[in-house]
């Protein structure tokens, strides 16, 4: 980011940013690969949205994304015992709210609890 930035304008960048990351994790509930594309934003940007209320979002987004993983790996593993159903349908639900609330909290201007599951 440019030095030159005032910290509001720094905050407005870093809002837009965190508002497509949501979009992209938002679209892959139905195409994973966006999640991809928004993962690698979160990571690319961190140190540019760090010290604004933004970043807490951007650690919210990335532990979205590999507790979802994780919990995608393990609903797939025991899919052959058909434990791996509810989960993935656990993990899914789970993982539409994490969008949700983030985004509503990034539109109402307010940071998230980033070391919360819920």
């Amino acid at each position: 980011m440019d030095p030159v930035l005032t910290d509001d304008t720094r905050t407005q960048e870093a809002k837009k940013l965190a508002t497509i990351c949501y979009a992209l994790y938002a679209v892959s509930c139905i195409i994973g690969i966006t999640a991809i594309g928004a993962i690698i934003i979160n990571y690319l940007k961190r140190d540019d949205v760090a010290g604004t209320w933004v970043s807490s979002h951007f650690e919210w987004q990335i532990k979205t994304f590999w507790y979802t993983i994780a919990g995608l790996v393990v609903g797939w593993i025991l899919m052959f015992i058909l434990i791996g159903f509810p989960i993935l349908l656990a993990v899914g639900i789970w993982a539409i709210y994490r969008v949700v609330k983030g985004w509503l909290a990034l539109y109402d201007g307010k940071p998230v609890d980033a070391s919360r599951l819920f």
